[in-house]
């Protein structure tokens, strides 16, 4: 049984590390977000401590992922966690792109109302 739990705590550090590197957050300013003391960070980061369930819950928010995410294991977690981020990468990319459209039909309007015929392919 006690394999099984240091098991999962070592899982549990791989996967809250990653996420931290990957949102360029160090060990305190995540403890800092997620409302645990920067020494509990670096003791659930070092395997010698377990987390309750408000603590997961909080590192998980404060990591922007599910709380599951954080209990997989590395293997199945890695493809799950690059797809994450290329799914989140399509968004961003989409949202960018209607926000430039929106600003640019904006700035048609504008330009239109001051007496200038322009169309977009213009620009």
């Amino acid at each position: 049984m006690k394999e099984k739990i240091n098991g999962l705590r070592k899982i549990l550090s791989i996967n809250i590390k990653k996420h931290r590197e990957l949102l360029g957050l160090s060990q305190e300013k995540l403890a800092e977000i997620a409302g645990i003391s920067s020494m509990m960070m670096k003791d659930i980061e070092g395997c010698r401590t377990w987390v309750s369930e408000k603590t997961l819950i909080n590192l998980a928010s404060a990591l922007k992922t599910d709380s599951y995410r954080l209990l997989m294991p590395e293997t199945m977690y890695e493809n799950e966690l690059y797809r994450t981020v290329l799914t989140d990468l399509e968004k961003t990319a989409q949202k960018i792109k209607e926000d430039v459209e929106t600003n640019i039909n904006k700035a048609l309007k504008l330009w239109g109302k001051k007496g200038k015929e322009t169309k977009k392919e213009d620009l």
